[in-house]
């Protein structure tokens, strides 16, 4: 088991004592994620896996947010940021715009991207070490503008 995997695990345990409704109801979410996925792959997890998974989820919390203020929903759209809240404790720091553009510009010089047709070369450099840190959008369209 993932070490990740596993401080989630205790920290369910600590959310029960606590009688923490919303936080024991936000890790069996992300427990249950990560089983879903270990089981439909038949692997065991690795940290990195672990965090790609959060990230995603903390991606699908923002964007329901978004959905749930534009259609008036305050009262969804304040469970989720509270789920949102949870998840991002399990995400590494998040990098600063400095360091993201340090390492675009890293990536850009290993390949030696000059255009768009290298993006994808770029991408693949750049999206482990940002994996969970930085949003992918967000580091995706830094990439177009330096390309």
């Amino acid at each position: 088991m993932s070490k990740l995997k596993q401080q989630i695990t205790e920290q369910m345990k600590d959310a029960m004592r606590a009688k923490d409704k919303v936080r024991l109801g936000t890790i069996r979410l992300i427990l249950s994620d990560l089983n879903r996925i270990e089981v439909d792959e038949r692997i065991e997890l690795d940290d990195a896996r672990v965090l790609a998974a959060l990230d995603k989820m903390a991606k699908q919390r923002r964007d329901s947010i978004t959905q749930y203020l534009a259609a008036e929903r305050p009262e969804l759209a304040d469970k989720e940021q509270q789920e949102l809240e949870v998840i991002k404790t399990y995400l590494p720091q998040p990098l600063s715009d400095v360091e993201i553009d340090q390492i675009i510009d890293e990536a850009i010089q290993a390949t030696g991207a000059t255009g768009m047709q290298q993006m994808g070369e770029v991408m693949a450099l750049v999206k482990p070490r940002v994996q969970g840190r930085a949003e992918m959008g967000q580091v995706s369209a830094r990439v177009k503008a330096r390309l």
